[in-house]
């Protein structure tokens, strides 16, 4: 019996047709109808089977109104990258408020030798390239390098923040707790654990922000706006638990106070403040979902509104930078105690108190000993 020979798949154009319709926007839209022959037929003794055709229309545009100066366009047409004419100004003025405070935050940094604070100037340095970035794109309103830097910088920012809450009031249990720790976990084991988390948000983000770029394809776009609310959904889920943590450390301190235990003052001041920061992230996070799950159209303000988006994103994340230069940590964290041991090094000392290799430092610590001795007997 004679096998049927098969020929190889190939992809050929064998014509071409376009129609084209112009809208009143200046903007010429046009279907290109590609005939594409699949080359596979069979043919053996019995039987011959012809090649197949098939049509795709491959829908694009040709801009036909003249950028102006700036490189505007209309939103909605050809090479438009905004929703909106984006103001030189208010970009310029963030973009200095900002960089005014980066520069107090290292000079904080410095004065109070606050080395972890790095995290907080790096929060207020995104936000400086941001906003930069920002100025540069309205003034190249079709350079999708701005544009693309400018986003993924405006969407990751806020995480550095988040980072650093965690950080100082991992800071604060071990400072202001005798026993260092709060649900019995150590105050460095904490912080460790919900800035793990907050990176894996930032990771999330990041590939999420990355694929929504103004140059991807619009189904690109739209898996990489689901993957990016997923993350700030993630960081929100992290801010409420981390939350609960607050108010624990919150209700210790007043039990200290009411049992008249000697402390160390001003933590309610640094812990309100993280309160005022996370309510701040909380502001812009429901703004960023609201804004992408009605959909990127005119009919959206959120996207269409430059004002809500300097209201609901740029000046929550200015105070909520702006509140640790207020009440920076290196004035209420000083002396003894005050820096967080590593993680590795507070995991070893747990370990030799366990074996009873090495001594206890104060009552806070007994007490625990006392009680985790106590529950593993009953």
């Amino acid at each position: 019996m004679t096998r049927p020979t098969v020929e190889p798949l190939d992809l050929r154009i064998r014509s071409a047709a376009m129609t084209t319709t112009t809208a009143s926007t200046g903007v010429e839209y046009y279907t290109s109808t590609k005939v594409i022959t699949l080359k596979a037929g069979t043919t053996n003794s019995h039987t011959t089977v012809a090649p197949q055709t098939i049509q795709i229309a491959l829908p694009t545009c040709i801009q036909t109104i003249t950028p102006d100066k700036n490189g505007h366009v209309p939103a909605g047409t050809c090479n438009a990258l905004w929703d909106y004419y984006p103001s030189f100004g208010a970009a310029l003025v963030f973009s200095a408020l900002f960089g005014l405070l980066v520069i107090a935050h290292i000079w904080q940094a410095a004065a109070y030798k606050k080395k972890f604070c790095w995290v907080i100037t790096m929060a207020a340095i995104w936000e400086t390239v941001a906003f930069t970035f920002r100025t540069l794109s309205t003034r190249h309103q079709q350079n999708t390098t701005f544009y693309l830097i400018f986003q993924i910088f405006i969407l990751l920012a806020p995480l550095w923040v988040n980072a650093f809450d965690y950080m100082v009031l991992g800071r604060m249990i071990h400072f202001f707790i005798p026993s260092h720790s709060l649900f019995s976990i150590p105050a460095s084991t904490l912080a460790v654990g919900f800035v793990s988390l907050d990176f894996v948000s930032f990771i999330i983000q990041l590939i999420g922000g990355s694929w929504a770029g103004p140059t991807a394809p619009a189904a690109k776009q739209l898996q990489g706006i689901h993957i990016y609310m997923g993350g700030i959904g993630l960081q929100q889920f992290f801010i409420l638990i981390f939350v609960g943590f607050g108010v624990k450390f919150q209700r210790e301190m007043l039990e200290l106070e009411r049992r008249g235990v000697p402390a160390k003052k001003k933590w309610r001041g640094l812990l309100y403040t993280l309160y005022t920061t996370l309510g701040l992230i909380t502001v812009r996070i429901i703004f960023r979902l609201v804004q992408f799950s009605a959909g990127d159209t005119a009919s959206n303000p959120l996207v269409s509104s430059e004002a809500l988006f300097y209201i609901l994103e740029a000046v929550p994340m200015v105070f909520a930078v702006l509140c640790f230069n207020i009440k920076h940590p290196g004035s209420v964290l000083v002396g003894p105690d005050s820096e967080l041991p590593g993680f590795f090094a507070t995991v070893m000392s747990a370990w030799r108190r366990r074996k009873g290799m090495e001594p206890l430092k104060d009552d806070g610590e007994l007490d625990d000993l006392v009680r985790s001795r106590e529950n593993s007997r009953s």
